[in-house]
């Protein structure tokens, strides 16, 4: 008999294979196509951007390969951080009051969105951590 033949399917936990700077480029892209859809949608950062961070963080866990996790696991506050300060300095009205200044507005916009960091980071801490140990367990 072959090898191929005893080899399992891949799981969820073993699909990802991409390479950390492509994730790093395709998450970034991504929310900042969330944001302007958002801010085009409505008059600031709502509810489609923080649903749309979420996912993007799970879908970034689970697509990058396991040699590239790091880069991946401190990702999600940099994104959002990166979102919030390029808002700041553009259309400060969409994350605090318009007349606040470039520092009170980051963190205005960081604090309204905290629960969305805090759910997309978890998330994707724990499917990186689900999937090294997994990866650890059943090596190829």
């Amino acid at each position: 008999m072959s090898s191929a033949a005893h080899e399992r399917p891949r799981t969820l936990w073993e699909e990802g294979h991409r390479p950390g700077r492509e994730v790093v480029a395709l998450v970034v892209a991504l929310l900042l196509t969330a944001t302007v859809l958002d801010l085009v949608l409505s008059e600031g950062l709502g509810l489609f951007f923080d649903l749309a961070f979420v996912t993007v963080c799970v879908g970034a866990a689970l697509a990058v390969r396991p040699s590239d996790f790091f880069p991946i696991g401190v990702l999600p506050p940099l994104a959002m951080a990166l979102v919030v300060v390029l808002l700041g300095f553009s259309d400060r009205a969409s994350i605090a009051r318009n007349d606040d200044g470039i520092v009170q507005a980051v963190v205005a916009g960081l604090s309204r969105h905290g629960i969305a960091l805090a759910l997309g980071y978890a998330a994707c801490l724990g499917l990186l951590a689900l999937r090294r140990s997994f990866v650890e367990r059943h090596p190829r």
